[in-house]
């Protein structure tokens, strides 16, 4: 029985150990397993569109300068878009993406990340709202009042969106794939983990969502796996009139423009960015 109840000891110090190894890896690592920056510089003539959008620069609060894709808008009613992308590659992956927008007129900034892209710096929550903060207020400079400028956040981005709507006017929200927190994701991938413990980088949108006054879409995947639409659900409850959603039956987290996202957000933008004005900052 002694030796039964040694060799028991010794499993669980050796499963205890690799369970505080692994949680100490993911602690040190959670950033790397949150961000997949491309960090090689984009060129908008490789990705087919060196005669729509134009590389532009501007200045964060805290020193970096980066570097965002933008197109004007065509006409003085259309708002512009102000597109925050999600957690990999850079700008030159999403520019076909949102080509539809400026064929109807609306303006584009693909706003830069520190980390990704060639831009400096390393991504992080506070970084990743800074660099958002920059380029709206790089847009507000060019002339476009708020009441003219709506955010687009794609998964990560949704996180960095609602942040900076939470803190700024704007026109409108669209958010794709979004979550309610990077907590309640990251503990539904490592349910054996303390997630919640661990995080640093948290974008807790579902606590933040309610402050934001501009209509707001939400578009989300029945079939998405990577943000499960449970969470996109948990966002759209806590978000104030006016909103609206789309479930999309059957998309996953990177597909919804195979389903006609393009319509539904033209159609949004249409019903509620009606010939944006002037508005005070």
């Amino acid at each position: 029985m002694g030796r039964a109840l040694r060799r028991m000891m010794t499993v669980i110090t050796v499963v205890a150990l690799a369970y505080g190894v692994a949680v100490a890896g993911l602690y040190l690592g959670q950033r790397w397993l949150l961000y997949f920056p491309d960090r090689s510089t984009p060129d908008p003539a490789r990705y087919g569109v060196a005669d729509a959008l134009t590389p532009v620069r501007y200045d964060t609060q805290d020193g970096l300068t980066l570097t965002g894709w933008h197109r004007p808008a065509a006409r003085a009613d259309r708002a512009t878009v102000v597109y925050f992308h999600g957690n990999a590659g850079h700008l030159g992956d999403r520019a076909d993406v949102v080509r539809y927008l400026w064929e109807h007129g609306y303006g584009v900034l693909l706003a830069g990340y520190r980390g990704y892209g060639g831009n400096p710096g390393a991504p992080s929550e506070t970084g990743l709202a800074a660099d958002a903060q920059a380029a709206r207020a790089w847009l507000t400079g060019q002339g476009v009042p708020p009441a003219c400028i709506v955010l687009y956040g794609e998964s990560l981005g949704s996180g960095v969106a609602v942040g900076l709507a939470s803190a700024v006017p704007v026109a409108a929200v669209l958010l794709e794939s979004p979550f309610s927190s990077i907590a309640d994701v990251g503990q539904a991938h490592y349910p054996i983990f303390p997630v919640r413990l661990l995080l640093r980088d948290r974008f807790d949108s579902a606590a933040r969502i309610a402050e934001i006054g501009a209509p707001l879409l939400v578009m989300h995947g029945t079939a998405d796996r990577t943000v499960p639409i449970r969470f996109g659900r948990r966002l759209f409850d806590a978000a104030a009139e006016p909103k609206q959603a789309w479930w999309v039956e059957g998309g996953g987290h990177v597909d919804l423009h195979r389903y006609g996202a393009a319509t539904v957000v033209l159609d949004f933008l249409a019903q509620h960015v009606t010939g944006c004005g002037a508005a005070s900052d």
